[in-house]
């Protein structure tokens, strides 16, 4: 199969569930970003996207599932504090027989000293990415790309 077509023809059983996913952003306001493994059986496989992933049931909140997803994913240790809830998106799985999911935002800010101390767990490669560069020269997965850009849009939003 050539790149890119395992999105598109693989027929692996997909299993949705509630996430959690962290807009980090690094001192000069650039996004951190995973690449997604190119494999079968994955959302969204060959495509950047926020760092995170599905809650597990022993998680006590979002913000402790996320900080337990960026510590497998990026030997990070972010204190649940320092991560601030941004949005929640709201998918409707019953066509597939689950129930409502909800997809749970958080914005993380990095410091210096975290960069270099970075060692990506899962995933093909991480990388910082202008605001630009994310949204628009990126395959970036659909609903990371719109909590990113309501992100960096946050100003320009009203009631």
């Amino acid at each position: 199969m050539k790149s890119g077509s395992i999105f598109v023809d693989d027929t692996s059983p997909l299993i949705p569930g509630d996430a959690v996913a962290a807009i980090l952003i690094s001192p000069d306001n650039k996004f951190l970003l995973q690449l997604r493994d190119d494999k079968a059986g994955i959302f969204y496989p060959g495509h950047w996207g926020l760092f995170g992933g599905a809650l597990e049931t022993d998680d006590p909140s979002p913000a402790e599932g996320l900080r337990r997803e960026l510590h497998e994913e990026l030997s990070i240790d972010l204190p649940a504090a320092s991560l601030t809830a941004f949005t929640t998106q709201t998918f409707d799985f019953s066509f597939a027989g689950r129930d409502i999911l909800n997809r749970q935002f958080f914005v993380g800010h990095l410091s210096a000293a975290h960069i270099p101390a970075l060692r990506l767990g899962e995933g093909s490669a991480f990388r910082l990415f202008t605001p630009a560069e994310a949204l628009s020269d990126i395959r970036l997965v659909p609903y990371d790309a719109f909590a990113l850009w309501m992100w960096y849009a946050r100003n320009r939003l009203r009631a």
